[in-house]
């Protein structure tokens, strides 16, 4: 920068190109974050609840054959599978007293049940946030030809800590042929905000038998 007369300033001209620099350096580092923000996106990864993958509790009982598991999940955090009466109870924690502890330890649905060993989880990075398992319940009012009760199908998102652990949201896996879309949808949008024993828990998409089945009381 120059006077009238033709001198130069470079001190306040190198002044200017610095300040110039950082406020560059300042936009770079904004869209820097960003895109390390947009970079955690939701995704999915799953574990496996199968026997063979998981730890006995105890003996199954030599009276109802109830029996109890634990099972590796992610980011630290252990499955509870307590079955008793032919009916199952799935719970998450850090540990197996605390995931006994949690809302999801103390729901049974009425009809018999069971869990598919396959767990979904929903994360932001690597920070799980719900868990999607699709469950098996009887319908007695349609035996097969042995008179065993069919089952009906849906899935169950369940919240998962910091907070209480609890389901959030049922599916109906017959009635609505996107089940999966819509379970991660539930996940997504509900899970990290549901307050458990205060929310009721959501019915997604089409109501059908396996909704109604579970939700008898």
């Amino acid at each position: 920068m120059k006077t009238s007369d033709g001198a130069e300033f470079p001190a306040i001209e190198a002044l200017m190109m610095n300040r110039i620099t950082c406020t560059g350096l300042a936009v770079l580092m904004i869209c820097i974050g960003l895109h390390s923000a947009a970079a955690q996106t939701v995704g999915s990864t799953y574990t496996s609840t199968a026997p063979k993958d998981c730890r006995q509790i105890g003996k199954p009982s030599e009276l109802d054959g109830s029996t109890t598991r634990i099972c590796p999940g992610k980011d630290g955090l252990l499955v509870l599978i307590a079955e008793d009466d032919l009916r199952e109870i799935v719970s998450v924690g850090r540990n197996r007293k605390q995931a006994a502890e949690e809302p999801a330890a103390k729901v049974w649905f009425a009809p018999f049940n069971s869990s598919e060993t396959t767990i979904e989880w929903r994360a932001v990075g690597a920070k799980p946030f719900a868990i999607i398992q699709r469950w098996h319940i009887a319908d007695n009012a349609d035996p097969d030809k042995q008179g065993r009760p069919n089952t009906r199908d849906m899935l169950v998102v369940t919240r998962l800590p910091p907070g209480p652990v609890c389901h959030v949201a049922y599916v109906d896996a017959i009635a609505n042929p996107t089940t999966n879309e819509l379970a991660r949808k539930a996940a997504d949008d509900f899970a990290r905000g549901f307050a458990c024993g205060k929310d009721e828990v959501k019915i997604i998409g089409t109501r059908g038998r396996a909704v109604e089945l579970a939700t008898m009381r």
